[in-house]
């Protein structure tokens, strides 16, 4: 019978949730879905975009990884192995003041989620576009591994992805 992986489980709660979000309470849309597996590298990544239904400027999206090496240690059980996945959490948004924007961005979400996270934001700008307009990435990395033990955290951390969504649509 099929046993699924730490990968899954965390996957399937967060899927449930935002889709709740998405279907039931109406306050986010759902605007991307990927499951990917690489064969190349036999990693996987789940991601879901989404969109506040009262903002249209910022899609937040939450990634979670899982390579090779978690799956080999889950699935034999390695000694003093704690199989988990690596969570990475974008946002994206049009911004045209990098000056004003960039660290308006960067002092919202270093208050919501701590000093352990410093933002990573990309810009960048299609040439030949009209206007000073730049898209703006930016990341928030988990530095450890996210296992099952963290999934009553889940409703929290979608608590503050969605403060962060909120926050960022009024930068």
């Amino acid at each position: 019978m099929f046993h699924p992986t730490v990968f899954d489980n965390i996957k399937i709660a967060f899927e449930n949730q935002i889709y709740d979000y998405d279907n039931l309470d109406g306050i986010l849309v759902v605007t991307d879905r990927s499951d990917m597996l690489n064969l190349a590298l036999m990693s996987r990544e789940f991601s879901l975009a989404f969109k506040l239904t009262e903002g249209n400027n910022v899609t937040s999206e939450i990634i979670l990884q899982s390579s090779v090496k978690d799956l080999g240690d889950e699935i034999l059980e390695t000694p003093g192995s704690d199989p988990g996945c690596t969570l990475l959490l974008r946002f994206y948004m049009e911004i045209d003041d990098v000056n004003v924007q960039c660290p308006a961005a960067e002092k919202i979400l270093s208050t919501i989620w701590g000093p352990d996270f410093q933002p990573v934001q990309s810009l960048s700008f299609r040439y030949g576009q009209e206007g000073d307009t730049y898209n703006n990435c930016i990341e928030l990395q988990f530095k450890r591994q996210i296992t099952e033990e963290q999934m009553e955290d889940i409703p929290n951390l979608l608590k503050f992805l969605l403060q962060s969504a909120g926050e960022l649509e009024e930068v």
